[in-house]
């Protein structure tokens, strides 16, 4: 039987192609991981920070000043992954990685 002539398809195969083609998985997940982080680290230190990637179970965060950074990095570092990973079940989440940044 060929391709064309195979009956009618599942709806959720057929979006669960159209979210992958499109990228909006990746979006979603980029939402929900500055969603924990917004929430993991509070209003006062999310002014300051942003989320910049999420590779191979590492956050990466960028931080506005280097204080700050050695402050997250020596003395939330630990409570923020907690926090993080109650907030994402089912993801990975091995480690923080602060790096400058300018915005």
């Amino acid at each position: 039987m060929s391709e064309s002539n195979r009956g009618p398809e599942n709806l959720a195969d057929i979006l669960g192609r159209l979210f992958t083609a499109r990228g909006w998985g990746r979006k979603n997940d980029r939402l929900r991981l500055e969603g924990a982080w917004a929430e993991a680290v509070g209003p006062d230190l999310l002014k300051n920070t942003r989320v910049n990637g999420f590779r191979r179970g590492v956050l990466e965060i960028e931080v506005k000043n280097a204080v700050l950074i050695q402050e997250l990095t020596q003395f939330h570092k630990r409570g923020l992954l907690g926090k993080l990973r109650q907030a994402l079940p089912g993801v990975t989440l091995t480690d923080l990685k602060f790096r400058a940044g300018a915005w």
